[in-house]
């Protein structure tokens, strides 16, 4: 049997996953990291992107629009600002939200709103596009 590490993802608001992974990849600010069970331990923060839990065969898939990841030998703890599985994202509402945010863009008002806006839009468009690609599999 594969060694495994205790994983918990979660948000303000709710527990996303408890459970083991014999690995978990995340979406570094720095690029892609790939945490194996008895890690050093490790603080980094996450940008929006894919988070990959993988047991076995099996692997889960969590979108996070960015966040923190603890890592500790025997656990690794994920708390980002919203974490939601391709089967909680209503893909019109998503498609929405990308509209909104370019419109947000286009009416600008600023170099702070400009700077809110256009983090905003690629939020919702790498939401939309990690979203798009789960469906395909």
């Amino acid at each position: 049997m594969a060694s495994t590490v205790n994983v918990l993802v979660a948000t303000a608001e709710r527990e996303v996953y408890r459970g083991e992974a014999e690995m978990v990849v995340a979406p570094g600010v720095a690029g892609e990291l790939g945490i194996l069970p008895k890690h050093a331990p490790l603080l980094c923060a996450l940008k929006p992107g894919e988070l990959r839990l993988k047991r076995g065969d099996e692997e889960d898939h969590v979108f996070v629009s960015g966040g923190f990841m603890e890592v500790q030998p025997d656990m690794i703890t994920v708390l980002a600002d919203t974490a939601e599985r391709a089967s909680d994202i209503d893909e019109a509402q998503a498609i929405e939200a990308e509209r909104r945010a370019r419109e947000l863009v286009e009416k600008r008002q600023g170099d702070e709103e400009l700077a809110l806006a256009e983090a905003e839009l690629a939020l919702a468009v790498a939401r939309l596009e990690w979203l798009k690609k789960r469906k395909k599999h």
